[in-house]
């Protein structure tokens, strides 16, 4: 199936936002590939790992909340 990836990339970082703890820290249970993006436009810190948490970059905290309001508020 053919889908817009940026808007994919957006709704997967809002959603992150929604579960964020311990300030930018969030749960990384959403599609490697979203994931893998996320982190090379830099909102992200490297989601490889066996933590099952990523953090969110400064950038990222900002952007997530933005678009958490954007899309759910």
């Amino acid at each position: 199936m053919d889908y817009n990836s940026d808007e994919v990339d957006e709704a997967v970082l809002a959603l992150l936002y929604l579960t964020s703890h311990e300030g930018a820290r969030v749960w990384k249970s959403f599609e490697w590939e979203a994931m893998t993006r996320l982190h090379q436009k830099g909102y992200i810190a490297d989601p490889r790992g066996k933590a099952k948490s990523v953090v969110l970059t400064e950038e990222g905290l900002h952007e997530a909340a933005r678009l958490f309001k954007k899309l759910f508020c």
